[in-house]
Parts: C-alpha cells; structure tokens; sequence
C-alpha cells in the first residue's frame, strides 16, 4: 500500500521533488519505508531522480501494461481490471472468470500470451513487451440477433482507439483484421455464450491483441511477411495509453449494443479496405474470384460475382489483392 501512495504522491508532485521526510510525514511510515517503496518502483521500471536537500522526483515511467499505468491514462471508471504479466489467453482468462461470476466490464491485459488464440483455432503470437493484449467481459443480456455485428463493431471501436492513441487510423480488412499498408497490426476475436432457457447471451467476450513494438524477427518467416506493428510503420505508442483508449471505445460499444449497429455500420464502410477491390472467396475448398461492393446492416461482405450475380458473405475467408502476399 506505501509503495501505491507513494507512487500517487510523486507522480502528483509532477516536476517538483518531494522530500522523504515529508512523505514519511504524510503516509505516517517510516523513512527506511520510505525507501523500501521508491526502491520498489524503481526495480518495477521507473525512473526516480533524487537529489540531496530536494528529495525525490518521478522522471519516467515504464512502458508496462500494469494496473497502475492503465488507470493513469484512464478517463472512465474500470471497477474491474485485471494485468498479468503471462496468461494464456485473455480470452480465455475471461471465459473462465464468467463462469465464475466476473461482473460486466471485466477487462483483463497480458504482457504476455503464451497460447494466444485468433479466429477460426488460429494461434495469435504474442511476445512480450510488445502489443497490446487485452479482453472485456460484457453481459448484455440481448439476444443474439441484436449482437451478430459486435465484431464489425469491434473492428471500428479499435480503429478509434488506435487513431487516438498513435495519431493513424487503420483500414479493416473483412471482416475483422486492422491493416496499416497493407499488412496486419490486430486481430480480433469475440466469443458468446448463450443461456438456453431465454435465448439470451449469458457473457461476451471481445479479445483485441495489437502489435505496437514488434520487429520482423518477432512474427516467425510465416506470419512476418502479413504481419508489421506501429512501430515499424513509423508510429510511436505507450502501451498503457493505447489500452487505456481500448478500454474507453469497448466501453462506448458495449453502450451502443442495445441501439444496433447503426453508425457503426457507416464508419465500417469507411474503413474497409476490400471495397472496391477484386477479392479472392476462400470457400471450403473452393476459391472464387469476386468485386466487394458493400457491407450491409449485419456487416456481411455484399460482392459480385464473375457471371454478374451478386451475394453477400458471412462466412469464411476473403483475401484482398495485394494484401498478405495475395497479389495479382
């Protein structure tokens, strides 16, 4: 608790020193506590200047996705955060802590996943220090038509945050990748549960795993050739803010969930890359050329097909041209 206040009181003290006698003062500890606790933040990564007759002075903090640093950049409540430093999965983390009680607007963040988990049984890689892995736990209690564009919705509410956070605002390749030239910066995985007696959604889970420092070397030979983060496209970001803003824009999605996807649909439009574009239709084990023309109100991929028809897709994969080494 000492180590907490103390960090409160310097980082209030902003630029000016405060003293360790006048923080043994205020906290009613004593100075070897004192020091005990700004040694502690110091092995936690910050950087505390201190200089004889002026005391101690916070200088910088490190780039961790910590409790402490999230709720800094925080400009909403979030009764319940929860950060580790390794976790399977968010997600995962998330599914379990449901079943158990965790309330609506649980948020948990990972330094690290060590099974990371994409769509379709995919692995999601995340080393650590280096994105941004983070989970809500929604209760909604809607049903599940009033849910099917939570996804779509996901893809813009992270669009947001990004943009706020990293001044670049991401395309959204269909149905749920963020693209920065051409290449992916975040996956996103949402995953219900449904009661059976009322057809309601029992929980929700939203699981968004940003890359914000990796290199090349980070991604594997496989995943490095569609894969880049803000960093390697020149935008610098703290992790902490960037998943402070996260929890912001989940938190104005899980609000507009009872209204529909409205909005959301017209900024989706906005931001998706396919477009205008000729699309591979991966489907089953058939591959099929096709022009994306519009996304509908449930965020399906409205496309045109070589003999002039048109559908709309909701299921299965689309590669866009020139995107994820698919190029003409």
């Amino acid at each position: 608790m000492s180590k907490e206040l103390i960090y409160q009181l310097l980082h209030e003290a902003g630029e000016n020193h405060i003293s360790g006698q006048e923080l043994s003062r205020r906290l009613g500890i004593s100075r070897a506590a004192v020091w005990k606790a700004i040694d502690s933040l110091r092995r936690d990564g910050y950087v505390i200047e201190a200089r004889t007759g002026l005391g101690y002075r916070l200088t910088a903090a490190p780039d961790a996705l910590t409790e402490r640093e999230i709720r800094r950049q925080l400009a909403i409540p979030c009764p319940d955060l929860r950060c580790f430093e390794e976790i399977d999965s968010t997600s995962s983390y998330l599914k379990r802590e449901a079943l158990l009680g965790a309330p609506h607007g649980a948020v948990a963040a990972a330094n690290f996943q060590n099974a990371g988990r994409g769509r379709m049984t995919r692995s999601f890689q995340s080393p650590p220090g280096k994105g941004v892995y983070l989970s809500v736990l929604l209760r909604p209690q809607l049903p599940v038509s009033q849910l099917m564009g939570v996804t779509g919705m996901t893809a813009v509410a992270i669009c947001n945050a990004v943009e706020r956070a990293a001044g670049v605002r991401p395309g959204i390749k269909w149905t749920n990748d963020l693209v920065l030239n051409g290449r992916k910066i975040c996956g996103i995985l949402t995953e219900m549960a449904l009661e059976s007696e009322t057809g309601l959604a029992q929980y929700l889970v939203i699981g968004a795993g940003v890359n914000v420092s990796h290199t090349p070397e980070d991604f594997g030979p496989d995943v490095a050739r569609m894969a880049t983060s803000l960093v390697q496209e020149g935008y610098s970001v703290s992790r902490s803010v960037l998943a402070a803003r996260m929890i912001e824009e989940l938190d104005i999605l899980s609000a507009s969930l009872k209204d529909g996807a409205g909005e959301w649909t017209a900024r989706y439009r906005r931001d998706c890359v396919n477009l205008g574009k000729q699309v591979r239709l991966l489907w089953d084990d058939r591959q099929t050329e096709a022009r994306a023309l519009d996304i509908d109100e449930q965020f399906g991929l409205i496309v045109r097909l070589p003999d002039g028809s048109e559908t709309t897709v909701r299921t299965g994969e689309v590669s866009v041209r020139g995107l994820y080494g698919y190029t003409e």
